[in-house]
């Protein structure tokens, strides 16, 4: 840490402490986590095993400090999230090699979650100053008058729980903090391990950013020691999750009643028709496949592909694959270590079922420590699990197909349904497969992907619950409340109802 660096009271010689009421803390438990470097296995820091009775202070923390937040004038929170914007701009070099280090994510890609993250701040301060309500007459319904009117408008949920993946950990917990607090929640972050340190820098840039202490709370530890507690907490008001899909059908069993924001799997697959621009399809389809390792929820995990046209578009995909830069995280490459060798040790299974089934090799399939190299399957078939499963890694299968309808039904056939691509130059066609598709997104001759921000993002069955992006999340993260005025003959206030707010 250099002297001068804002995140020096972060860490104590490699111990990062969990952040609460404005200050970061050493846990009364006195044991930490230790954090791995994918890529050397060497350490690289170690964070909070936060106590239960930590958990509790962090969150009645956030409930105390949570009216004066609610309160607090919209435009002044927006000013917080730009203040926090130009922090994350400012620190952007900083933060991209900490969780370069930290995940293995190529230092070019890190610094451009950082800065995404940014933008995404600034997004949502002025998307929360455009949230409105509505006003309506009685009159309009059988039995009622004009002098029934209702007034309606958005208030914050309480104390929103947000929850981490490993592969965006700046990014993926930026979505959540900002439209939370813009909303005029508090809010308590609960880290993955792997990203932890990454995302706990929140802590100080949203205090220097003015933000008041105990309104955001960042509690580090494992998983099965204190994530069932945190989530099945009561005085959690809703839960925003970015994870695996087994997780979040945990989450939703265990959470109860509470409201959902749930950002799950993928197996996100590219149609290509007979008349697509190959050449571009290629480009897309390696792009929207390998970038970070393929350990994306949004990636290209498998190309249906039209058999008259599948020999040049994997001649195409095969020679940008085997052109694709492998190594060190820290130097201009595409595919790095996977987060852990039991990542790898899945991927490989994939593979190797793959191959012992009838698949053709076409590049890859090669291993060192945490770093498998970036892997081509072509003539995959339906019986193989690298169809089906989400490999979170390095690998693509292709699937050669006779018909459209043959491709909606292996895209549909799948448990999950986040996006698909379709790669034509038929717009009518793009659009009616489209519409065939049971999945949040159709992305038409583009790469899957999530973005741009302010977009509506979403997925149907084991991808997800509810939407995501800038003015979604802020409507996910608040909720109507009405008030009723009776008037009377005069002109007078007769009685005014409020719906009660409840934590």
């Amino acid at each position: 840490m250099h002297e001068n660096d804002i995140f020096q009271d972060a860490s104590l010689n490699g111990t990062y402490r969990y952040f609460i009421d404005g200050a970061y803390r050493e846990s009364n438990s006195g044991e930490t986590v230790d954090i791995l470097n994918p890529y050397t296995g060497e350490p690289m820091g170690r964070v909070q095993a936060v106590t239960r009775d930590e958990v509790d202070a962090a969150i009645e923390s956030a409930w105390a400090q949570f009216p004066c937040w609610r309160d607090t004038p919209m435009l002044e929170r927006a000013k917080v999230l730009h203040a926090a914007a130009r922090i994350l701009e400012e620190q952007a070099d900083y933060l991209a090699g900490i969780m370069c280090d930290e995940i293995a994510k190529p230092l070019k890609e890190s610094k451009r979650e950082v800065l995404r993250t940014a933008e995404y701040f600034d997004f949502t301060a002025e998307d929360v100053l455009r949230l409105q309500g509505e006003t309506k007459f009685g009159d309009a319904f059988a039995g009622f008058k004009r002098e029934t009117i209702i007034m309606s408008y958005r208030v914050p949920l309480g104390v929103v729980l947000a929850i981490g993946p490993f592969n965006y950990p700046i990014n993926l917990m930026g979505t959540k903090i900002a439209p939370a607090l813009a909303a005029g929640n508090a809010c308590i972050v609960k880290p993955p391990t792997a990203g932890s340190i990454s995302c706990l820098h929140f802590g100080e840039i949203l205090k220097q950013a003015g933000l008041p202490p105990g309104i955001l709370n960042i509690i580090t530890g494992r998983g099965a020691e204190i994530g069932d507690y945190l989530v099945g907490h009561e005085k959690i008001s809703m839960i925003a999750f970015t994870g695996g899909s087994g997780t979040g059908r945990h989450i939703a069993a265990t959470g109860g009643m509470k409201p959902l924001l749930l950002e799950l799997g993928g197996k996100d697959a590219a149609l290509v028709l007979p008349d697509a621009d190959l050449a571009e399809a290629a480009s897309q389809i390696v792009s929207g496949a390998f970038s970070y390792s393929g350990q994306r929820c949004t990636a290209v995990k498998r190309v249906l592909v039209f058999q008259d046209v599948a020999d040049e578009l994997v001649a195409l995909i095969n020679e940008k694959v085997q052109n694709l830069p492998v190594g060190d995280p820290r130097e201009d490459v595409v595919i790095s270590a996977l987060i852990t060798p039991s990542a790898c040790d899945y991927v490989q299974e994939l593979i190797d079922d793959a191959l012992g089934k009838g698949a053709s090799l076409l590049c890859g399939n090669t291993r060192e420590e945490n770093v498998l190299w970036p892997t081509l399957l072509d003539n995959v078939t339906v019986d193989m699990r690298v169809a089906w499963e989400e490999p979170f890694g390095p690998v693509l299968p292709i699937i050669r197909i006779n018909s459209i309808e043959e491709a909606v039904d292996i895209a549909n056939r799948s448990e999950y349904g986040l996006q698909s691509s379709i790669f034509t130059n038929d717009i009518n066609s793009a659009i009616n497969v489209g519409m065939q598709l049971d999945v949040g997104t159709v992305q038409i001759n583009s790469k899957t992907q999530r973005g741009p921000d302010h977009f509506p993002f979403m997925g149907t069955k084991s991808s997800g619950m509810g939407v995501q992006g800038s003015r979604y999340a802020l409507e996910a993260m608040s909720r109507e409340k009405a008030i009723v005025i009776n008037l009377t003959e005069k002109g007078k206030i007769a009685q005014a109802c409020s719906i009660s707010q409840s934590k």
